[in-house]
């Protein structure tokens, strides 16, 4: 039989192996962690306003820090695929565009990730309009009719920017082209903020993008709305007529934004982030913020943003291959 003294020994031993190994078995806090999300685009387009006016909340409703970061290039595939490589454990999260899960895809043949298997859909954040505007001192016109007959005019090929090569800009550029069979030169750019600028400066003619990110410069009067690429007229231009208005139908393609991690996320941690980033939504500052940009926050189920990517991909791979669209 052990004596009291031996067992009172062996207690104190044990205790103070636990109390110095058992730190080093416990992993940190997760609301000591920071959380990345993940903008593929550079800082000043729409998918960064979203990103930032959502950011906040979602920190709130995860009880952790999250910060934004712009990982621009490639029409958003940089970003996209540093997301989809990313280690599944919730602590980097991407803004997935038409562009990264269906346009660039559809259109690159060296796209380097797969838009339907690279990822965990966690859902979808906003729809916005996507506009078609021109430099108003540029390009002297007031409707579409007018503008290819402009650009059919041209002496050159005019140009039209996008945020990069492969994305929905681009896409809708070429397809503009396709339907209209107007000579336009794509010059493309590492996001919207700098393809903007350019088109203010004069050094583009034209640029189809989200709505938020040209707004400010068409309520200015610095850059003139054509038609907005919606089923119907954007609240913030009630006076820009929709593409089917304006006699092309097949310009008509809704934007839209939604959240996404890395694949093979745990179903409970994509669970969590799903309920954190619904109740991020339904924040009436967040519905404010994209409100007055132009911007329709959406929510809904991860099921329902799953198939809103395999449909939307399904519909650019139409395209390209109906207008036979190719990168130039």
């Amino acid at each position: 039989m052990f004596s009291s003294k031996l067992l009172q020994a062996v207690f104190a031993t044990c205790s103070l192996f636990a109390c110095t190994v058992a730190p080093a078995q416990t992993p940190a806090p997760q609301s000591d962690r920071v959380v990345r999300l993940v903008v593929p685009f550079a800082p000043g387009g729409a998918t960064d306003i979203v990103a930032r006016a959502f950011s906040d909340a979602l920190a709130r409703e995860l009880a952790q820090t999250v910060i934004v970061e712009n990982r621009p290039g490639a029409g958003g595939a940089v970003g996209a695929n540093f997301v989809s490589k990313a280690a599944p454990d919730g602590l980097v999260l991407g803004l997935a565009t038409v562009s990264t899960m269906a346009t660039n895809p559809a259109i690159n043949p060296k796209n380097p990730y797969d838009p339907v298997t690279g990822f965990t859909p966690i859902i979808t954040l906003a729809t916005v309009p996507v506009v078609l505007a021109v430099n108003a001192s540029k390009l002297p016109v007031s409707n579409l009719e007018q503008l290819v007959a402009q650009l059919a005019r041209c002496p050159i090929p005019c140009t039209f920017a996008s945020a990069g090569t492969g994305g929905v800009g681009h896409l809708d550029g070429e397809l503009f082209k396709a339907v209209t069979g107007t000579p336009l030169v794509h010059v493309p750019y590492k996001g919207a903020g700098p393809a903007i600028a350019d088109l203010l400066g004069g050094q583009v003619d034209m640029m189809f993008d989200n709505l938020p990110s040209m707004l400010p410069h068409i309520q200015s009067g610095a850059l003139r709305a054509i038609a907005v690429m919606s089923p119907q007229r954007s609240a913030a231009l009630p006076q820009v007529p929709t593409f089917t208005e304006a006699g092309q139908p097949a310009l008509d393609n809704t934007a839209w934004m939604g959240l996404v991690a890395p694949a093979k996320l745990p179903p409970a941690l994509q669970q969590r982030l799903h309920a954190a980033a619904d109740r991020a939504l339904a924040d009436p500052s967040v519905r404010q913020r994209f409100e007055k940009a132009g911007i329709q926050a959406v929510g809904g189920s991860v099921a329902a943003f799953t198939a809103l990517i395999d449909k939307e991909l399904g519909i650019r791979r139409a395209i390209v291959a109906d207008r036979g669209l190719k990168l130039e």
